[in-house]
């Protein structure tokens, strides 16, 4: 990318400063949600994150993704946890439905491969 005239540390810092701003937005809206700090709040987020990415269409073995595929999955992951919640499931096991789901989404695209 340098040999094509993109300043690379320019980017870096860009995006490095647009991730710290979106996390902080994102601590401010928890917080706000949960009406107080906790530093456990976010724990379980990151299955939910890989689970949406996966449900997506984008391969943990690297490739391609689509932002649109990422925010499906994170549609239907939503789906998925609103609908347990109503269902009175407890929140072990909707982590275990959410990691079949994740084994699955894998599986379908071993096989696609």
């Amino acid at each position: 990318t340098r040999l094509s005239g993109i300043n690379v540390n320019n980017i870096k810092i860009i995006v490095y400063s647009l991730c710290g701003l979106l996390a902080s937005l994102a601590g401010i809206i928890e917080v706000a949600r949960l009406s107080s700090a906790q530093p456990t709040a976010g724990t379980g987020y990151e299955l939910d994150a890989i689970a949406a990415v996966v449900l997506g269409g984008t391969s943990l073995a690297g490739g391609k993704g689509r932002i649109v595929g990422t925010l499906i999955g994170a549609l239907i992951l939503g789906f998925l946890n609103n609908g347990l919640n109503l269902l009175g499931v407890s929140s072990y096991y909707q982590m275990i439905v959410k990691a079949v789901v994740i084994l699955l989404a894998v599986l379908v695209d071993n096989k696609k491969q």
